[in-house]
């Protein structure tokens, strides 16, 4: 049998088993460590492996910055930001019909900035915002597709998990890459705050107009939200600036976030505790998986299916746009069944080499990182996608009253909208390089 079939039978069964919900880390571990014994013959290259691949893929100085940016995420999530800056988006959004739901996106966006994960901001935006849309009789399908959706933004905007660890796997600037997803960013919740706009009115009952608040209120909820706004600056600024690395800005963000939630979010010793009890797992949870990646990457360059495929794809003669097409359905479709991250990992080093073999008219660079803004709006398609698509589960948990039917009527306008802002970001890789060719 020879080392290409080896390599696409192990493939295939690491996407069955995958789908089969077992533990994505876990399985890449499992088939890279049996698929390198079916090319080798022996154990002995895979005991020997571990003794060095372990220390050699978490001593990577990049990693670094992504316990400091969860951390600032579990700050964000204890010390009340979430609701500051939905009070905050209200006073300007939700006097108009169907401002709370553009309120929810907004505020969404802006938790993005500080949390930087799909799933968390999903998650605390809907325990926050989703009671205060029903208490106004907001229909339940739009106040729960807005909360999915606008968890999205989690993995785009900057900062994110998903891009650091695409920059580590696609050998690319981190601030570069920032950079990279602010205009999709921008355009995501303008595009979602459109959606909103001609949801309402074609339905007028799924969302009230809401009284406006008075000067009083609305210049506290100003106030309060005011230092999300500084520590936003202050650390991506820096950062964009070269005043600091990303893993020094991410300090900073979290130290920033720490003292707000504190101060503000009235953040106790037991809460400061758990806090870093949550990064640890959730770090844990990110190295497993780059650990299994790393394992099974490791095995299929041993394979050479990375450079074989792409050879193939460059002698086929196909359109470039129509491989990239492929490749998009497969994100879509992997996207409901693992995070974006476990994605990432697994596909990747064996479509990138493919991209960059291929000609867009970029050059290696802009193509890598153009590739990873699409790769990642595509992905987080997938995560509001039904019936697999993660973040639906997220805020369902949280909206106890919504049934399945009522999520699902409630996401697909957005996800029309998502298919909309992929098509235009892998046709006009402009809007993705466009800042990048500023710096």
């Amino acid at each position: 049998m020879s080392n290409l079939t080896i390599a696409m039978l192990f493939f295939g069964a690491l996407l069955a088993l995958i789908f089969l919900r077992i533990p994505v880390a876990l399985v890449m571990i499992g088939c890279g460590v049996t698929g390198i014994r079916a090319v080798t013959g022996s154990w002995n290259p895979v005991l020997s492996s571990f003794k060095s691949l372990p220390f050699d893929t978490f001593s990577n100085y990049s990693l670094s910055v992504i316990p400091l940016f969860l951390l600032m995420g579990q700050f964000a999530m204890r010390g009340g930001i979430s609701e500051a800056l939905f009070k905050a988006a209200a006073v300007l959004f939700g006097h108009r019909r169907g401002g709370l739901a553009i309120s929810a996106v907004g505020a969404s966006g802006g938790f993005s900035a500080i949390c930087g994960s799909s799933l968390a901001t999903a998650s605390t935006m809907a325990a926050v915002v989703y009671p205060e849309m029903r208490r106004y009789n907001y229909s339940k399908p739009l106040a729960a597709g807005c909360l999915a959706a606008g968890g999205t933004l989690g993995a785009l905007i900057p900062p994110s998990v998903v891009l650091v660890l695409y920059a580590i796997l696609a050998e690319q600037n981190i601030v570069k890459l920032f950079a990279a997803a602010i205009l999709p960013g921008i355009l995501a919740l303008v595009g979602y705050c459109l959606t909103i706009a001609i949801y309402v009115r074609l339905k007028p009952d799924a969302a009230p107009p809401v009284k406006r608040l008075p000067a009083s209120e609305c210049r506290q909820a100003f106030i309060r939200a005011l230092p999300v706004v500084v520590i936003f600056m202050v650390m991506l600024g820096g950062i964009y600036a070269g005043l600091f690395t990303p893993t020094e800005g991410a300090a900073v963000g979290a130290g920033m976030t720490g003292l707000f939630a504190a101060f503000f979010g009235g953040l106790s010793w037991r809460g400061f505790l758990e806090c870093l009890k949550g990064t640890a797992t959730a770090t844990a949870m990110i190295f497993l998986i780059v650990l299994g990646a790393t394992v099974f990457n490791t095995f299929m360059a041993m394979t050479q299916l990375p450079q074989t495929l792409s050879a193939l794809v460059a002698d086929s003669g196909l359109s470039p746009w129509l491989v990239l097409a492929c490749m998009l359905t497969l994100f879509l479709v992997l996207g409901c069944v693992m995070d974006s991250v476990a994605m990432m990992m697994l596909t990747v080093p064996i479509l990138l080499p493919v991209i960059l073999g291929l000609d867009f008219g970029l050059t290696a660079e802009e193509a890598a990182i153009w590739f990873g803004i699409v790769v990642l709006v595509a992905a987080e398609i997938g995560v509001i996608t039904p019936p697999l698509g993660m973040n639906l589960f997220v805020v369902q948990a949280k909206a106890t009253d919504l049934t399945t039917s009522e999520m699902y009527r409630g996401i697909f306008p957005f996800i029309c909208c998502d298919l909309v802002r992929m098509v235009l970001i892998a046709a006009f890789p402009a809007l993705s390089l466009a800042i990048l060719r500023f710096l």
